[in-house]
């Protein structure tokens, strides 16, 4: 045998050998793909002199093609399986159950949200990282500072609350659904879940059919548009450092840091709850849940994680389909910790760089508003980014500020995507030891009914 013919034949076995180790496991796929993907754009990097600007953004396009088909496929369905899994969640468990873990729910979500809120304010206000630049800032953005000075004034007020509340149901279903306004939905899904819970048990058996359906149909879809995944992350991570740079990610490192560490702060809070109320192994916990953090850290979206979130709570935490069908849906539009703490780091940054000083008041309204615009947050790509002007403008902040961080805000986005699912799983194990145990009991008692029905 040649030499040539050794170095083929094991090459080959290597080849069989690498197929064999990744087979079956999304993570280590993600993993390489986005090592493979930062890799090759800072190859394409402009600032490197080997291609063209123009160049690098044409490629960079091209590349990031299967990451949009891959987020374009999964928020096709999204809507669908939102309404499906809601309401079958719902209407697997009775209205008495339903009320003590639809309030512990929502008691829940604005807790974890508030201690998220209260984290990012404390490191805002302790390590003041927009210290660093803001005489650059100032220099760069006199007008903006000027205009932001004199319009301290916030915009947000008592009065606005009923309309507020009253905007959240939508008047027409349909067109919030066309235009992707996701807490209207949810609220419109909730009530309509809880009517279906009211109906005779002749009635509900076909519609509990039909949603099933409906969401194992949307999870066939969700199925083939995971075979882009490495392909997707590959381009999403190539153009994104291509077009990014390593250069202007380490100008605001400090700020990323501080950011980071909060995020940090706040997986460590996740873990302390799945140990001691969730009565779980945390490592075990975090190993579990590997694949779907590392989807929502490389395409910066809960709702693209959320199919792999409901199957990695029903099969590897062996969490109640009732209660995961419930929380994970409306967690991956309402339950946004994450982006909660990135956004009010980031508006006392911003703040801090323009040189504007801070109440105590104007904090106070800042994380109200920001835990009333977290709960709204479009769980795309970029849609921190979208509330976050928002945010900026109620508390008298220019929100052109928002250009001092947009070279850095897709690798926090990574992050606090991440964080958000995270959440999500970690409600949904707390969850499932409070009230599993009553919904299986339930569900028994309610089977064992119908058959002799049938009988």
């Amino acid at each position: 045998m040649s030499l040539f013919d050794t170095e083929i034949k094991s090459l080959k076995s290597l080849n069989t050998y690498l197929q064999k180790l990744v087979a079956g496991k999304l993570w280590l796929k993600v993993l390489i793909a986005l090592f493979l993907g930062v890799g090759f754009g800072l190859i394409l990097s402009p600032q490197n002199g080997w291609v063209s600007k123009a160049t690098a953004d044409v490629l960079g396009n091209w590349l990031a093609l299967p990451g949009m088909l891959f987020l374009k496929l999964v928020q096709m369905i999204m809507i669908p399986l939102i309404v499906a899994s809601i309401i079958t969640g719902i209407a697997s468990n009775d209205k008495d159950n339903l009320k003590k873990l639809g309030g512990g729910v929502l008691l829940y979500f604005v807790a974890t949200t508030i201690i998220s809120v209260s984290i990012g304010t404390v490191l805002a206000t302790l390590f003041k990282p927009g210290r660093y630049l803001h005489q650059q800032a100032a220099a760069e953005h006199e007008e903006a500072l000027a205009k932001g000075t004199q319009g301290a004034e916030l915009s947000f007020g008592i009065n606005d609350v009923p309309t507020i509340i009253t905007d959240l149901l939508p008047e027409n279903p349909l067109a919030s659904m066309v235009s992707g306004e996701m807490l209207s939905i949810v609220i419109f899904t909730i009530i309509i879940g809880v009517a279906v819970l009211s109906l005779p048990s002749d009635l509900l058996r076909p519609v509990r059919l039909l949603l099933s359906a409906i969401q194992e149909i949307c999870m066939t879809v969700v199925k083939w548009a995971m075979l882009l995944v490495p392909v997707a992350v590959f381009g999403l991570m190539a153009q994104l450092t291509s077009s990014v740079g390593l250069s202007s990610l380490a100008g605001l490192s400090y700020y990323v840091a501080v950011v980071l560490a909060g995020l940090l702060i706040l997986v460590g809070i996740y873990l302390l709850i799945v140990s001691l109320p969730g009565r779980r192994n945390p490592l075990k916990f975090l190993g579990k849940i590997r694949d779907a953090q590392l989807l929502a850290f490389s395409t910066t979206s809960s709702a693209a994680v959320m199919p792999l979130s409901l199957q990695t709570a029903e099969e590897k935490l062996k969490v109640d389909p009732a209660i995961s069908n419930f929380i994970i849906p409306i967690g991956a539009t309402v339950n946004m910790d994450g982006t909660a703490l990135y956004q009010t780091i980031t508006t006392l940054f911003i703040a801090q760089a323009y040189g504007l000083e801070m109440s105590l008041l104007n904090i106070i309204v800042v994380i109200v508003t920001i835990v009333a615009a977290s709960i709204g947050t479009p769980a795309i790509p970029g849609g921190g980014v979208v509330i976050l002007a928002s945010v900026l403008g109620g508390a008298g902040i220019p929100a052109e500020g928002i250009i001092i961080i947009i070279g850095v805000e897709r690798l926090l986005g990574m992050f606090r995507t991440a964080v958000n699912v995270t959440g999500d799983l970690t409600a949904c194990v707390v969850f499932n030891q409070w009230y599993g145990s009553i919904t299986k009991n339930k569900m028994t008692h309610k089977t064992s009914i119908a058959d002799n029905e049938d009988g």
